[in-house]
């Protein structure tokens, strides 16, 4: 039998929106590193293979950190590919960013939080799937499986640890952590 309404109507079927896909990780290094690697080293601890454009060809990948300012990788021979233009800027708490990496255009926010002076949690949501046809949403990550079948969970997983690795080794480099 049909779900009904409050009015004893057949109710609507009301399409599920695809939820964000969210990730977090604790970095043992202090909220201000954690943050200037994040961005100012991007280019040396992403894994670009497989969550870039050009994989073996990327030799950096930066970020204008101003609203406004992009997100692009530069490929061996010079060229640059834009991946996104930040939306917001909140040094050293987090920033949103335009993602063009994705079929339609989607959304990621990263937020940094200290939780002690050597240990600083990262979350990343990314959103906006809704905008993404069903077969776009099944094929839509560097991994297999796409969105549907937790590609950007697992792929969102790789990166946060990549980058706690290298926060945390530049933190016990310094001096900051034994």
């Amino acid at each position: 039998m049909p779900p009904r309404d409050a009015t004893g109507g057949i109710a609507p079927v009301v399409p599920l929106v695809p939820p964000p896909v969210r990730q977090s990780t604790l970095v043992r290094a202090p909220l201000e590193r954690t943050f200037d690697v994040f961005v100012t080293e991007l280019g040396a601890w992403w894994p670009v293979d497989p969550f870039s454009i050009g994989t073996d060809r990327v030799r950096d990948v930066t970020v204008d950190p101003r609203v406004g300012g992009d997100v692009v990788e530069t490929w061996d021979d010079g060229s640059t590919h834009a991946w996104g233009r930040m939306v917001t800027w909140d040094r050293p708490h987090g920033f949103t960013m335009s993602w063009s990496i994705t079929p339609e255009p989607t959304e990621v926010e990263l937020r940094f939080r200290s939780l002690a002076p050597s240990l600083t949690r990262v979350s990343v949501e990314h959103r906006g799937w809704e905008r993404m046809t069903d077969a776009q949403l099944e094929v839509a990550c560097a991994l297999p499986g796409g969105y549907r079948g937790g590609a950007f969970v697992r792929g969102w997983g790789v990166i946060l640890d990549a980058l706690a690795t290298r926060a945390h080794a530049g933190t016990v480099a310094e001096g900051g952590e034994r």
